[in-house]
C-alpha cells in the first residue's frame, strides 16, 4: 500500500510528518540524542532490520537531519550525527516523551526523568504560553495567516477559528489586505 505524500500540502505539520513522521525516523533521532552514532548501535538498540535502518538513515541524510562522518577511532567506519536541523527536533522528542509519561506510563511512573545537567533540577513540562507566560490551550489560540499563506490557507484558518473559537478571527486581516 502506497503511503500518501504530504509534500505538496501548505501545512507545516503535514510537511514535518513527511520528513520525520515515520516512527523509525524519530526513534533513530532519539538514539542520536542519547549518544548513539554507529549503525550497529542503532540496530542493536532498536531491533530494526538492516535494510530498514539503511533506508531511514539515507533518507535522514538526504533531508539534512543527519550527517555521516568518519569515526576517528574506527578505520573505514562512518558515524552518524544530527545536524542543526536534526537537533531542532529535541523539543519534539521531549514533548512526545512528556505526553507518553503522562498518558501511557503504568501507575504514572515514567521510566526516565529529564533533569538539567548543571543543577540536577527537573526540566519543566513543555507548554504553549503567551508572551506574558500564561499557559494556553488550543482553545486560547487564534490562527492567523503567515507570509506563506495561500487563498486555501486563509479558508482553512477561517474554518478552524470558526469551529474552535466560534468566530473567524482572520476576517479583519483579510479585509485590510
Amino acid at each position: 500500500m502506497q503511503r500518501k505524500s504530504f509534500v505538496g500540502m501548505n501545512c507545516s505539520i503535514a510537511r514535518s510528518l513527511e520528513e520525520v513522521g515515520e516512527w523509525w525516523s524519530l526513534l533513530i533521532v532519539r538514539e542520536m540524542m542519547q549518544g548513539m552514532k554507529r549503525f550497529d548501535e542503532f540496530q542493536k538498540e532498536l531491533g530494526i532490520a538492516r535494510n530498514i535502518l539503511t533506508a531511514r538513515l539515507e533518507r535522514l541524510i538526504e533531508l539534512g537531519i543527519v550527517e555521516r562522518y568518519p569515526l576517528p577511532d574506527r578505520a573505514n567506519t562512518d558515524g552518524y550525527r544530527l545536524t542543526a536541523k536534526g537537533e531542532d527536533l529535541y523539543p519534539v522528542i521531549v514533548a512526545l516523551m512528556q505526553w507518553g509519561d503522562r498518558w501511557l506510563c503504568a501507575k504514572g511512573k515514567p521510566p526516565t526523568a529529564l533533569v538539567e545537567h548543571r543543577t540536577g533540577q527537573p526540566i519543566e513540562t513543555l507548554i504553549v504560553r503567551s508572551k506574558g507566560g500564561k499557559p494556553l490551550s488550543y482553545h486560547d489560540v487564534r490562527y492567523a495567516p503567515g507570509p506563506g499563506a495561500t487563498k486555501t490557507t486563509h479558508a482553512v484558518i477561517d474554518g478552524r477559528n470558526e469551529r474552535v473559537l466560534g468566530h473567524s478571527g482572520n476576517r479583519a486581516h483579510r479585509h485590510g489586505s
